[in-house]
């Protein structure tokens, strides 16, 4: 035997005891209530699944191992109990290690440098034959040996302007001066 519930007369929305949208029959939804449950089942799912995948990407986790930081270290100090026996001391034994220091190589003038800037000879870089592949731009290279840094156009001992690679010898002593050259590098 099944039971039929008696359709509702026409013009008139299927009704519970609660007004519309309550349930027609006895347990069951109305078929609106029943899709919102649905969608909202997926909803509170994705809710959760979505939340799962946020929590993944924790500071441990979300970083590569190259970036993770060091991670902090706990120490647990346990009181002992008056009432327990009493442990044997531990003994604690250190070594000192002295590290060796690797050799260095002994600092001193530099045999390459920049096309841009001033350097005494014998300090800021070594004595001897320097090329250059020419300038750095288009406006030409400029290099200016002098006999101080005054700027003065009495203290230059020699200069040249540069379209194409050039050489110049430098001497202990000298100040050199270079604007809008490649590196500078010493061939003899």
């Amino acid at each position: 035997m099944t039971f039929q519930q008696p359709s509702p007369p026409a013009g008139h929305e299927s009704q519970g005891p609660f007004g519309p949208g309550a349930p027609a029959g006895p347990g069951q939804p109305a078929p609106s209530r029943r899709r919102w449950l649905k969608y909202g089942a997926v909803v509170l799912v994705s809710l959760f699944v979505g939340v799962g995948i946020g929590n993944s990407g924790s500071a441990e986790t979300g970083k590569g191992a190259a970036e993770a930081g060091p991670r902090p270290r706990v120490t647990v100090t346990e009181k002992a109990d008056a009432a327990a026996p009493k442990a044997a001391p531990t003994v604690t034994e250190t070594e000192t290690v002295t590290a060796k220091p690797r050799k260095t190589r002994k600092p001193g003038p530099a045999t390459g440098f920049p096309g841009e800037g001033e350097y005494l000879v014998g300090e800021d870089i070594k004595a001897g034959t320097y090329k250059t592949a020419g300038p750095d731009g288009g406006f030409g290279c400029y290099w200016e040996r002098a006999k101080d840094a005054s700027g003065e156009f009495g203290s230059i001992i020699a200069n040249n302007n540069l379209d194409g690679p050039g050489r110049v010898t430098l001497n202990d002593g000298e100040y050199f001066k270079t604007n809008r050259c490649q590196e500078w590098k010493k061939v003899g």
